[in-house]
């Protein structure tokens, strides 16, 4: 299960740095400037990554995996507007900024570490850049004909990040906690690939945020003012009207909280890692393969599916999902794969995630029932 010591380390975060900061600014679609830094929203500032005034971080119940990185989100609105709370997607006003810093714990070595433990990753008032490679900084900027998606890589001296709209590859290598090593490319995609999967209403192709939705922002986050639902707290600090009782907010599952029943935890895992193209608008649509949590279908959701081209994708196994066979089953072939002709999800990852696969195993496993 993932160790984070958010309560008293984000605390700092909020807190920021005490040195006068420029505000965060907006820049015109026309007019990105070429460095993170001018939007002063996350900056590095005396060896630590810090936040700006108002610059909220926040957390998901289950997250995207991306190949072990770790994550820190934030969001900030203009002063006085808010977005409006929607169960299935929020109506963010115009302005909005959304971060979202991908980076690794270092080794005395300088190698990337794998590790759920996020307690050494923070030191004063921000990321400790002594103990964190930072690789990328991506923004969703609201304009008002729609979300743009801007990535933004982090330099060796990690002093900046810069405009690649192009994307970019890094090698690294991975060392776990039993000394064992891999190496791999980190992929920054470019800013299409960044549309692709964001705009998950393929039909209309517009990008808008995936993460902070209602059921993935459902949870306790341990802010500077103490621990608070992250829904409440947006509400309380503006950021969120209209929000209903949270009894009748959609909550996923944490995928690695094992109190949790099986099915539930599988369910929130394929949601945020598929649902955003394995939906009835989505990019993946004509595969008639609906991995997004509302989808009720066992038929829909892949239980002796076939599917709708065999061939690399489908190993030469016959259905999505077999129940009781994992091992005959296309979905665990496809998040098993590193073939980028076979892998899913498609863009975002080169390594396998080893603790969501045995997941999908143990649900698929435990499913009643045949395709014979």
């Amino acid at each position: 299960m993932r160790k984070i010591y958010w309560g008293a380390v984000l605390a700092l975060i909020l807190a920021g740095c005490g040195a006068p900061r420029e505000a965060v600014t907006i820049h015109e679609r026309n007019a990105i400037p070429d460095n993170l830094s001018d939007w002063h929203v996350v900056e590095a500032i005396d060896g630590q990554l810090t936040l700006n005034d108002r610059v909220t971080p926040y957390d998901l119940n289950t997250a995207l995996f991306t190949d072990y990185a770790h994550k820190l989100r934030t969001v900030w609105m203009p002063e006085g507007s808010s977005a409006a709370y929607g169960e299935d997607d929020f109506d963010y006003p115009v302005g909005t900024i959304i971060s979202k810093t991908f980076y690794y714990p270092l080794a005395a070595d300088g190698t990337v570490l794998k590790t759920d433990d996020y307690s050494q990753d923070f030191a004063g008032s921000g990321l400790n850049l002594k103990k964190v490679k930072l690789i990328e900084t991506r923004m969703l900027v609201k304009r008002a004909d729609g979300w743009q998606a801007l990535p933004y890589v982090w330099n060796e001296a990690q002093t900046d990040a810069v405009l690649e709209i192009a994307g970019d590859a890094t090698r690294l290598q991975l060392v776990s906690e039993d000394g064992s090593s891999e190496g791999f490319t980190y992929v920054v995609p470019d800013a299409n690939q960044c549309s692709g999967c964001h705009a998950d209403n393929h039909t209309q192709k517009a990008t808008r945020p995936i993460g902070p939705r209602a059921r993935h922002l459902n949870k306790d986050y341990a802010y500077q003012s103490g621990t608070e639902n992250q829904l409440l707290y947006w509400q309380q600090v503006g950021y969120l009207s209209g929000l209903p009782e949270l009894a009748q907010v959609p909550h996923n599952a944490n995928y690695s909280d094992t109190s949790v029943p099986l099915q539930e935890r599988a369910r929130s895992y394929l949601d945020i890692n598929c649902g955003h193209c394995h939906n009835p608008k989505g990019a993946a649509d004509t595969s008639g393969l609906m991995l997004h949590v509302a989808e009720h279908d066992a038929r829909r959701l892949g239980v002796c599916k076939p599917p709708v081209a065999a061939g690399t994708g489908s190993g030469d196994r016959l259905f999505a999902i077999v129940p009781g066979s994992p091992d005959k089953s296309i979905l665990n072939f496809r998040v098993e794969s590193t073939d980028p002709g076979a892998m899913m999800p498609e863009l975002g990852r080169s390594l396998v995630h080893k603790e969501g696969t045995e997941l999908l195993k143990e649900w698929i496993a435990t499913m009643p029932g045949n395709c014979s």
